[in-house]
């Protein structure tokens, strides 16, 4: 059966415990914020047709009218969900219309003073399927992929899984770099909210990377619901150790 991100399932990923890149020791410099939200986008035109992709660039596709009202509520949820005093945040985005539009529905919520920094960043991007697409050439691979696996199914001019895994992988050094740079510049990291704004593979994909997950658990699990917030949690225990569960 099919496990979805939200389900209790995945509170404790596999070797939650053991991950170099979960713990801290308590002697080490803590770069974790208080918590890494990931938020897939809202309802494209290209969710509801995929007719959209063979006129209009894939990275141009925008939200629908039910996408911008999903946006909105999911800015108002973030709004409820970071409430702390002096709480701070950091956003990062895909370079994609759609991630663009949806935080520009979240973004109104929080006061300009909240917000350290609103950057850009491509390697969370949607997984590349091709340019221009023929509708039922994408519809065929599509359905070849779901046999033979989202992980390493290549697309015949894109990507696969594997090589969405390799670039989100590569940005999670960028976010603790970054991380780092805030608590230098005064800022306090357990007061720190990351909110990613992305796309339901890339969203997964981070999430395997972080949490060690292997490649039968990413198969088993699905994106989650447009502007579903995910949020990854820091926890401490007595003895000073740190980690991150969902």
């Amino acid at each position: 059966s099919s496990r979805t991100l939200s389900t209790p399932t995945w509170t404790v990923p596999p070797n939650n415990n053991n991950s170099n890149t979960n713990n801290l020791s308590k002697n080490n410099v803590d770069f974790r914020p208080r918590r890494i939200i990931l938020i897939r986008h809202g309802q494209s035109e290209g969710n509801v047709d995929e007719r959209a992709y063979v006129t209009t660039a894939d990275w141009r596709i925008p939200l629908t009218e039910v996408g911008r009202k999903q946006a909105k509520e999911a800015g108002k949820e973030l709004r409820e969900k970071i409430c702390e005093q002096d709480a701070s945040i950091v956003f990062y985005y895909s370079p994609y219309l759609r991630t663009k539009q949806t935080l520009d529905e979240i973004m109104p919520y929080f006061d300009e003073k909240e917000i350290v920094s609103c950057m850009e960043e491509p390697r969370i991007c949607e997984q590349q399927i091709g340019n221009f697409q023929n509708l039922h050439q994408v519809l065929d691979a599509k359905a070849e992929r779901s046999k033979f696996g989202r992980f390493f199914y290549r697309f015949p001019s894109g990507e696969a899984g594997l090589d969405v895994y390799n670039r989100v992988s590569s940005f999670i050094p960028t976010l603790i770099r970054d991380c780092n740079q805030h608590a230098m510049a005064g800022h306090d990291v357990n007061n720190l909210n990351v909110v990613i704004v992305t796309h339901g593979l890339a969203l997964r994909l981070m999430l395997m990377r972080w949490f060690q997950w292997s490649v039968d658990d990413f198969e088993q699990s699905q994106n989650p619901e447009n502007c579903e917030l995910i949020t990854m949690n820091k926890i401490k225990d007595l003895a000073g150790y740190a980690w991150m569960e969902l």
